[in-house]
């Protein structure tokens, strides 16, 4: 039976099969015992992505008192459950999303600490609202995602593409009522620059 570690766009954390492209964490949220999540489902604002394999180590899921192992279809995906790059395991990423961040929040130079604050006032899994979106969907940043009722969807190309757990699927329509699910503060990191890493299931809709 699959362990409950697996991240929804929404930041809810489920127990689904497929274990995607990046692990990270949340801090300690799980009972090593039982292998199972706690209430709480963040000890600490410095909400992670990371790789799956660094310098050779590997870790028991779930079975350590250490950080709990949550994993994401891809850092689209996170990005909009609101994390953010590590900076131990992938440090050319989170100081490239950081010079981004600055730029595009016109800030100055920011500590991860600072980031982690105002994401964690702005993503839907710990501020409990989505964001009013400010232009149409065809203009938002490749890898920002949107929710509209149950489902989230990823923009690619300006086109809306179905979130499902093992892929991106194909929007018949036009999408109604959508807001903005990704952080506003990392929308405008993508805006300026940044790049989230997209499922390989995206290429094959937009090309």
């Amino acid at each position: 039976m699959p362990l409950q570690n697996r991240v929804k766009p929404t930041g809810d954390i489920v127990a689904i099969p497929a274990r995607g492209m990046f692990v990270g964490n949340r801090g300690i949220i799980h009972d090593p015992a039982t292998r199972t999540l706690l209430k709480k489902r963040w000890s600490t604002d410095a909400w992670l992505t990371c790789v799956l394999e660094f310098r050779g180590r590997r870790r028991k899921v779930m079975q350590r008192r250490s950080w709990t192992e949550l994993f994401f279809l891809d850092e689209a995906t996170a990005f909009a459950a609101g994390h953010r790059p590590c900076f131990y395991c992938r440090r050319d990423d989170a100081n490239r999303f950081r010079a981004a961040w600055e730029k595009g929040n016109r800030t100055g130079a920011v500590l991860a600490p600072e980031i982690d604050a105002v994401l964690h006032r702005e993503r839907f899994a710990s501020g409990k609202k989505l964001h009013r979106l400010r232009e149409s969907i065809d203009k938002l940043p490749d890898g920002t995602m949107v929710q509209a009722g149950d489902e989230s969807f990823l923009i690619a190309s300006g086109k809306p593409l179905l979130w499902t757990p093992s892929g991106y699927r194909a929007v018949k329509g036009s999408i109604a009522d959508a807001k903005l699910l990704t952080p506003p503060s990392v929308v405008r990191a993508f805006a300026t620059g940044y790049r989230p890493v997209l499922h390989r299931s995206v290429e094959k809709l937009v090309g």
